[in-house]
């Protein structure tokens, strides 16, 4: 990701939750590791110059074989 300000740049905002805590909670457990606040959709910020690029920096955080779900990713242009 480049620098803040480029014409390029955009900021993205993620919603995520995890739905291995979503369905350990259906079942009236927790998920063994997570906290249940994660069944919940939970919204980041990221500065990225593509959507694509937005969705890579996600998942590489909130990994989606470990049950995240990146369920909506909005760009916010960047007020110059």
């Amino acid at each position: 990701m480049g620098h803040i300000g480029s014409p390029r740049q955009m900021q993205f905002e993620a919603a995520i939750y995890n739905r291995e805590v979503r369905s350990a909670l259906k079942d009236n457990r927790s998920h063994a590791v997570l906290g249940d606040h994660w069944a919940n959709t939970q919204y980041f910020s990221v500065i990225a110059e593509t959507g694509s690029e937005a969705r890579a920096f996600f998942a590489e955080r909130y990994p989606p074989d470990q049950g995240f779900v990146i369920a909506d990713l909005t760009p916010v242009r960047i007020a110059a």
